[in-house]
């Protein structure tokens, strides 16, 4: 028996890696506690995502309900699966800038804790398998809104010719910048991952996201860009912009691409690895844009509302590049764009986001 073991299985990627390696074959141990509830409220629950798990993948699934802050209730699962774990997708987080500082001890707990909780049981558990650990380009903290940026219609954009004009690169420093409580937590999540990959030899990757996106999303407010665009847009909702003109980039990357990216490596590990990973110059919009996109697929004009002060900490503009993952996996190529991603978040939730009376 070979063993995927998915923390935050409930959860976008989470479900999203949970169907594609059960789908190679692999038995999949999902742990998920539905604390995307306590964080941001009913309509953020991740319940639906696990019973439709629970149900399409039938016994290559075996869900866990238990919090990664709990070492005793983690470490008896991976002593059960032992050596069988092939491969682990920690997917587990407290993902909002502003819910962070509403309680600090909550978020680090679960962002930074609960990774040392994972590794440590992979380390004394599993060593063999590659651990695949969700970060964010949020560990650069506010560093990339001292870029060079040019105020353009709809958009900010990087002036021509700079180094970064094709993506940042994971040599940005993350140093001396602020970063939000959030960051930080992930900031510590990231080290320690590529610490244990480094110091006990094990095969780490710590994949720092953009915008991850995709139909699976319980979008709300405070997490889940698009996919939350288009529930306003359908359901009628007023969306805030908070800053920069509503011109703030983002690039975007489908569920379904990050997971290509996570079988890429888990096929050919490495230790220590670090790679950004998000839609790069292929997949990216402003809010601006968004709202354009939204309201040609639906034919309904989105509802806004403008607040200038922006988010601490919260990026102008943010392209990433994947070169670095590209040069070690070549194979691996994006399948979609903001326009696709947009529309399939769209058909998905066309029955259930819907006007409120």
């Amino acid at each position: 028996m070979s063993v995927a073991l998915v923390t935050g299985s409930g959860g976008l990627i989470g479900s999203e890696a949970a169907r594609h390696f059960a789908g190679l074959g692999l038995d999949v141990v999902g742990i998920d506690n539905d604390m995307r509830r306590q964080f941001f409220g009913d309509e953020a629950s991740t319940a639906w995502n696990v019973l439709r798990l629970t149900s399409d993948l039938s016994g290559a699934y075996t869900h866990h309900d238990v919090d990664i802050r709990d070492r005793d209730a983690l470490g008896k699962i991976f002593q059960r699966y032992g050596r069988d774990i092939a491969l682990v997708v920690h997917t587990a987080a407290q993902p909002s800038h502003d819910w962070a500082v509403r309680d600090p001890y909550t978020d680090f707990d679960v962002n930074a804790v609960g990774t040392l909780n994972v590794l440590q049981n992979v380390r004394e558990h599993c060593i063999e398998a590659p651990v695949i650990h969700c970060s964010t380009n949020k560990v650069y903290g506010d560093r990339p809104n001292s870029l060079p940026l040019v105020e353009q219609a709809t958009r900010w954009e990087i002036e021509a010719g700079h180094p970064y004009e094709q993506g940042i690169a994971e040599d940005m420093s993350i140093d001396a910048c602020l970063h939000s409580i959030f960051g930080a937590s992930k900031v510590a999540a990231d080290v320690m991952v590529q610490e244990y990959g480094r110091y006990f030899d094990m095969r780490t990757a710590c994949f720092r996201g953009g915008t991850l996106t995709g139909p699976a999303h319980s979008a709300t407010e405070l997490h889940g860009f698009l996919g939350y665009v288009m529930r306003c847009n359908m359901e009628r909702r007023t969306y805030k912009i908070f800053g920069y003109q509503g011109k703030m980039v983002r690039d975007a990357i489908h569920s379904h691409d990050v997971v290509s990216a996570f079988e890429a490596f888990f096929r050919s590990p490495r230790s220590a690895a670090v790679y950004n990973l998000g839609g790069g110059r292929h997949s990216n919009c402003s809010h601006l844009e968004a709202f354009a996109l939204a309201e040609k697929i639906t034919g309904v004009e989105m509802r806004s509302e403008y607040h200038e002060a922006n988010r601490v900490g919260d990026h102008k503009w943010w392209i990433g590049s994947n070169a670095a993952f590209e040069r070690d996996y070549p194979d691996w190529k994006q399948a979609y764009d903001v326009p696709m991603i947009l529309q399939e978040i769209y058909e998905a939730n066309v029955g259930k986001w819907v006007p409120r009376p």
